[in-house]
């Protein structure tokens, strides 16, 4: 799987994409759709309407990457909340991301709190 930085947020698209998209389709998605810019070195996640197939958009330092997972039986399941970070995109942990391309239900998932240091903390 993928190595990713705690600097590096996870964007999933709360609407389903054609995935005929590829590199500048999906940018412009990530642009127009969600007001976000594409160019930070996020991921951007997208779900096809059969929800079989998956795209993962990210920019590395010269050029954009793009990766693409196509079920051969089942689906991905997308998760029902939405977040304020973006209109029409939900913010996931890299942990998240993993079970969701696992094939795991988010919606039906239980997740056990954790300690987490505040900003005063810190002080």
């Amino acid at each position: 799987m993928l190595m990713l930085s705690p600097a590096v947020t996870i964007y999933l698209c709360d609407s389903p994409v054609d995935m005929r998209c590829s590199f500048d389709g999906l940018s412009a998605i990530v642009r127009n759709n969600l007001g976000l810019d594409p160019l930070t070195g996020h991921l951007f996640l997208f779900l096809s309407k059969r929800g079989d197939r998956v795209k993962i958009l990210f920019w590395d330092k010269d050029g954009y990457v793009l990766f693409y997972k196509r079920l051969e039986k089942g689906r991905f399941h997308r998760p029902l909340t939405k977040s304020a970070e973006g209109a029409g995109a939900l913010t996931l942990d890299a942990g998240d991301m993993t079970l969701l391309l696992s094939g795991i239900d988010l919606t039906h998932a239980h997740r056990y709190k954790r300690y987490a240091r505040t900003l005063a903390q810190n002080v």
